[in-house]
């Protein structure tokens, strides 16, 4: 097996116009009421000018317990488009509490045989993590189907969800680096400083989760690598304990950078609450000299910037800057 070996960063081929784009539930269910989402989310994928698909199990109120499906048939269709060389890009409809039961059934060969951009974020961080780890795959940590697309961009101004499909359509379709992402007033230096590195992040709690199984990444990967993370849910005093944890496990020790995103719905962290987030964070890093940009939009706040899983970045706190120095897709290849 070569799973072992440390992979080379795997970019997905560029999307063209025409390209096939598969909408599939990779984790949650999808509600009744949240079908417009999806009819919205198909509608935003073919203004860029690309086909789109339903998969099968994406069929509202179709769910097993608290997923869309079991995990042996998520990771069945999940495989199948993979492997399926018209796929050219699959976009999660939602997050959820499913990948942890179907990481060891991804055929990661097919990965490797013909790579495709996933987006998602939530619970798909761990594909992300996961398939990164195993096959140097790039990850798309981007907006999905129903809290996404079909969702928080539709309440945006108009202006931004402009700005943001010609970001995605330049992503999945340039082999030129993006350069800064708009940034906004939003943002925040936590710590000044400047860093170049390779994006690495998620969903918190599915960072830590995904160090604790077999497809973690192992910890030099993190030398130098802008470390990116957000959370929904929960308490505050969670979130110190994810960072105890990354402390503990020596991530903090080698990563060069962290950006933060903006959190949602975390209890004891209400206006005027104490701790603030940036003190969570800062009394985690200690003595670590470290650059932190703060209160950035990605994640489940949306509508998401996306964030590349593997690409270089450059972060430079107290501009409030972060630049993606590389494309996340790579050439077609000629005859």
């Amino acid at each position: 097996m070569t799973d072992s070996a440390p992979p080379r960063l795997l970019r997905p081929r560029a999307l063209k116009p025409g390209d096939l784009v598969v909408i599939a539930a990779l984790s949650g269910p999808l509600p009744a009421d949240h079908e417009p989402n999806v009819e919205r989310t198909v509608a935003v994928f073919e203004r860029m000018g690309f086909r789109v698909r339903r998969a099968p199990l994406l069929e509202a109120g179709r769910r097993h317990w608290w997923s869309a499906a079991t995990p042996t048939e998520i990771a069945g269709e999940l495989n199948g488009l993979l492997r399926d060389p018209e796929v050219r890009a699959i976009v999660a409809s939602d997050g959820g509490q499913t990948v942890l039961g179907y990481l060891d059934l991804i055929d990661t060969e097919a990965v490797r045989a013909d790579p495709k951009p996933i987006l998602g974020y939530s619970d798909i961080s761990l594909l992300h993590l996961a398939l990164h780890a195993r096959t140097g795959l790039v990850g798309f940590h981007a907006d999905m189907a129903v809290p996404g697309f079909g969702g928080h961009w539709q309440s945006a101004p108009a202006a931004r969800r402009a700005e943001l499909e010609a970001l995605y359509f330049r992503l999945l379709t340039s082999t030129e680096a993006i350069g800064p992402l708009p940034a906004s007033p939003s943002w925040e230096c936590w710590r000044p400083g400047r860093a170049d590195g390779p994006l690495i992040g998620g969903v918190i709690n599915r960072i830590v989760l995904a160090q604790a199984t077999p497809f973690a990444l192992p910890i030099e990967r993190f030398d130098g690598a802008v470390l990116f993370w957000e959370e929904m849910g929960g308490l505050a005093s969670y979130v110190w304990s994810y960072l105890q944890v990354m402390r503990h496990s020596g991530i903090l020790d080698r990563i060069a950078g962290m950006v933060v995103g903006v959190p949602r719905e975390i209890g004891g962290l209400e206006p005027g609450a104490s701790p603030t987030l940036p003190e969570i964070v800062l009394d985690a890093l200690g003595d670590r000299d470290i650059p932190v940009l703060g209160n950035v939009e990605f994640g489940h706040a949306g509508p998401n910037l996306p964030l590349p899983v593997g690409i270089r970045v450059g972060l430079d706190a107290q501009r409030r800057t972060l630049s993606l120095l590389e494309p996340a897709v790579a050439p077609h290849a000629t005859a």
